[in-house]
């Protein structure tokens, strides 16, 4: 097996052999977290299967919404081939207008992202972030790394892996997974949101103090 298709694979296992808070072992057909009661991601049935193929093909995963997306597009496909159609009926009688297009300008901020998911939290640094997954220290590094490069690829921000035992606020013990650091709960809380429509459903907003 390559080293790429290795890594993958330990992303899957990350994402569905443990819980993405606290890291503890799962077996595919628990619902909750026996260490810490966290409602797991469901692993079992079509939609975990066509989430593991994703990610053995490519790195990383959109989150569970683009099939509702997908089939959402479909249907608005299918309802614009029949509006043309009537519209043509109509537009052979119809003059012709045209209307000079107006440019717009849309502002974009790029995100800060992590190549590597190698992102360090900022010395002395206080903040939020968003927890993808932790996993127990005695279980080393590698697990995570693999996770964060992943996460990292896949064009989440600021991608990187904390040892919770050198923050006050945090657990010690623990290897965690995050994705971007913030200086408010409430920016934490807005990315929150979009982390868990990239299919990380147990992710969650921790505050980090050195």
């Amino acid at each position: 097996m390559s080293r790429r298709a290795n890594s993958r694979e330990l992303a899957i296992s990350a994402a569905h052999g443990s819980c993405p808070r606290c890291g503890a072992k799962r077996q595919a057909s628990q619902s909750y977290c026996l260490e810490c009661g966290l409602r797991l991601p469901v692993v079992l049935g079509a939609l975990a299967l066509l989430r593991r193929s994703w990610l053995r093909s490519l790195g990383w995963y959109p989150g569970d919404f683009v099939w509702l997306t997908l089939a959402a597009g479909l249907l608005a496909a299918g309802g614009a081939t029949a509006a043309i159609a009537i519209n043509r009926h109509h537009a052979a009688a119809a003059p012709a207008t045209f209307v000079a297009p107006v440019p717009r300008r849309v502002a974009t901020t790029p995100a800060a992202t992590g190549p590597n998911g190698r992102t360090a939290w900022p010395q002395g640094r206080d903040g939020w972030t968003v927890a993808l997954a932790s996993s127990p220290v005695p279980d080393g590094s590698g697990q995570p790394l693999a996770l964060a490069r992943s996460v990292a690829r896949g064009g989440l921000p600021q991608v990187g892996v904390l040892d919770s035992s050198d923050y006050s606020s945090l657990h010690p013990g623990y290897y965690v997974v995050f994705s971007g650091i913030y200086g408010a709960t409430g920016d934490a809380d807005t990315a929150l949101e979009s982390v868990r429509a990239r299919g990380f459903g147990g992710a969650y907003v921790l505050r980090v103090t050195p």
